[in-house]
Formats: structure tokens, sequence, C-alpha cells
């Protein structure tokens, strides 16, 4: 059941500083959320220790560096490290607040692997005292903050709500936006008791301008999943929708276009499959908790995974044209403009073209550096635009965006973002 008191209280403070009456704050994780958090955290006033196995993630880290691409991130971690306030380390220590925000990602079969969250649960237990606030951050199918986080991560003797207090506070932010959309989203808090919802509660409006939406521990796992997995299914029925109209050999953007114009048709634009860590994962985590009652949301994803197959095939055809075709993917990063390869089907598709052995296959992604990434030769701009006699757009980066027209007229182009079509 939802909290008596409200389902959605709006917050109290707003003035940018530390309300909360605690100041130290353990943050497990320093990846594309944790270390944005961290960040913001220690510039709100908090004393913050970020966790992380990895020791090249640390030590950057310490050096006031980043190891993530993010807009103006790099500025407030050197700001934060300089001022003493971030302080990153391989072990969890004593804090007053514990936020956990490690991968949850699927097994081969689809099956939510939980053995991230439940470490971290366990890495922390040692240091948890009475009074403590644990958050789970991490996107988690339902019951994940009660069977796993409390169950690893409170030490025998302390009661939830009690004692110490448990809530799941997942985050809602697009990669490029993170220091904006962390602080002024709405954030949807549940704790596994209303003591714990409160304690979370009173702790995030001390940096959330947005409002504190309160509800249950389970209630805010769902939350996120049905937010991601309403978007899979819009995705799914443009992706669908592209593959027909290639079919009939009509441009589906066009088709979009029309549609759109009626006053309660709103169709999403296409794409060659779906990405990153949140849309593409968190579906399974719903199909896995009740398979019998999402047949729909199951749909969807296959419908979005099988796309990049649909547009191999189609680059596959269109090669076989060329005695000797040299195919350029522009774009390995799941979405425009960031370096995010996690679930990318533009990555996918480029792997499958290099499998395929149909011609030489030049990658080219501006956002990804040789020491970022050595599964296969990347290629500048210019050379795959020089060589390349079929180009293939995966991901619409700004400097894809830009190319010459002219250019393009030369070549034979597969556009799966639909960037060109009007040129």
């Amino acid at each position: 059941m939802a909290e008596s008191d409200s389902l959605a209280e709006t917050r109290a403070g707003g003035n940018g500083h530390a309300l909360f009456p605690a100041t130290s704050v353990c943050v497990v994780g320093l990846g594309y959320i944790g270390l944005p958090t961290a960040s913001i955290l220690a510039g709100k006033g908090y004393q913050v220790s970020g966790v992380d196995v990895r020791e090249d993630v640390v030590e950057t880290v310490n050096r006031g560096e980043i190891h993530i691409e993010e807009p103006d991130l790099d500025v407030l971690v050197k700001a934060v490290v300089a001022g003493n306030r971030l302080k990153a380390i391989r072990e969890p220590q004593p804090a007053d607040i514990f936020i956990i925000c490690v991968p949850t990602p699927f097994t081969a079969d689809r099956r939510p692997d939980l053995s991230y969250v439940e470490k971290a649960s366990r890495a922390i237990q040692p240091h948890v005292k009475p009074g403590n606030l644990i958050i789970l951050e991490s996107t988690s199918p339902p019951r994940t903050t009660e069977d796993v986080v409390a169950k690893y991560a409170i030490p025998d003797g302390l009661t939830p709500g009690i004692d110490v207090f448990v809530a799941h506070c997942p985050e809602r932010v697009l990669p490029g936006r993170i220091l904006i959309e962390a602080v002024e989203n709405d954030r949807v808090v549940g704790g596994l008791t209303p003591a714990c919802t409160r304690k979370a509660r009173d702790f995030y409006q001390s940096f959330v301008t947005g409002e504190v939406l309160t509800t249950t521990a389970v209630a805010a796992e769902l939350t996120k999943l049905v937010e991601n997995s309403f978007r899979d299914v819009n995705i799914a029925f443009a992706n669908e929708l592209s593959i027909l109209c290639d079919k009939f050999g009509v441009d589906a953007w066009e088709i979009i276009d029309l549609a759109n114009r009626h006053p309660r048709v709103n169709i999403l634009s296409p794409g060659p499959g779906v990405g990153g860590h949140c849309i593409s994962v968190d579906p399974w985590f719903l199909v896995d908790a009740a398979p019998e009652s999402t047949p729909l949301i199951r749909t969807a994803r296959e419908v979005n995974e099988g796309k990049p197959k649909h547009v191999v095939k189609k680059v596959l055809e269109l090669s076989a044209r060329f005695k000797d075709p040299v195919i350029g993917c522009l774009g390995l990063t799941y979405k425009a403009d960031v370096d995010d390869l996690r679930e990318s089907p533009s990555l996918d598709i480029t792997r499958e073209l290099l499998r395929s052995s149909v011609g030489e296959v030049l990658a080219c992604d501006p956002l990804i550096s040789p020491e970022q990434f050595s599964e296969f030769p990347l290629h500048s701009l210019d050379e795959v635009l020089k060589r390349a006699t079929l180009v293939v757009l995966l991901t619409d980066h700004r400097q894809f965006r830009e190319i010459s027209p002219t250019v393009l007229h030369e070549k034979v182009v597969v556009d799966t973002r639909g960037i060109w079509r009007c040129r």
C-alpha cells in the first residue's frame, strides 16, 4: 500500500544548501550515475566518499579528473576534489548516508543480474550503524530494495524504519544533462516503511529543486521500469513502421510526419534499434517479474532487438551491387553526442557487418577514442567519406549532421536516423 500521508509531497526547501542533518555520504559506484551524484552532493556541502572497485577510476577521480563524458562534470569534480569534499576510495567507509549506484544488467537469458547490488550491500554492511539511511538508486526489479539491499546491508539486530532507514530512489536523468536533471527533475522516493520514506524524502529535498514524490519501495521500483517500458513500446511501433515502409518502398519519416498531423497522433522517430542501459534492459525486468502479464512489453522488446538485423540485411543487399564495397559505419554509441556504448545497436550492427565479410568496413565515432575502445580499428570521418561507397548513419552525432550534402550525393546512403532525408 502507498504511504498514508501523501503520494506526492512537494519540496519544502530549495535554497541549494544541505538541510539534511547528516553530513557524510558514501556513494558506491562511480559510473555514469554515481560520479555525478557524488559530485553534486559534494558541491552542496556534504562530505562524500565515492567507492569504486576499479583502481584506475579511483586514481582518476582523486586527481580531480573524470573517466566518463558528461558536460561540465569535469569542472565540478575538479572543484569538489580540490575542496576536499569528494574523495574516491576502493572500499566503503562509515557514513551517515549510503547510496548504491551500481550496474543492474541482465544475464544471457534476460534474467536480472543483481550480483552488483548484492556485493555493494554486503560491502557497506560492516559500516552501517543506527540512524543511517541506505538508498538504492540503481534501476532494479520489484522488491530488490527489500529482498537484496535490506537483507544484505542491514546488520543483525537492526530493524528497518526504526534503527536504520532503507529506500529506493531511481535516477531519472538523460546522458548529456545529468548534472541538470539530477537536481531539477522530480524524484520518486519509496521506503520500506513510512519512516524510511520520510527520511529519504528529507534527504533529497536538501538538494533537489523538483518535487520529491513519495510512495513505497516496490512502487518506486515499478515506476522507473514502467517509464522506460512505455518508451520502449512506443519506439517499437516506430521501428516496426520503418520496416513496413521499407517493404513498400516509402519513406517512413514522411509517413510519420503526415500521420502526426492528426491532433491525437504522436509517433516517435525510428532508429537502428534501442540502446543504453535503461530502455533496452528495464522492460525485461518487468517481463521476468510477471511473464504472464507482460506480452506487449515482451513483444516490443523483441521488435526493437530485431531492428539491427533488419538494418544489416538492408546494408548487405545494397552492398551486393558493388564488386568491392567499402562500407562506412558512422557512429558506435547508442545515442547522439554521448560516449556511452552500453547495449548500443549501432555497435552491434557494425560488429555484424565486420563478421559478414561483405567488404571492407570502416567504423567512425568521433566521441570514442582508441584508448577507450580497441575491439576493432576506428577511422577518421574524412577517411570514411573519402573511401566509402556505402555510408550507414547509425548514430546522429553533431559532426555527422554537418556533413556536406554534396559528399553524400556521391554515396549510397542508409540513414537509420532520418537526419539526411531532406537534403
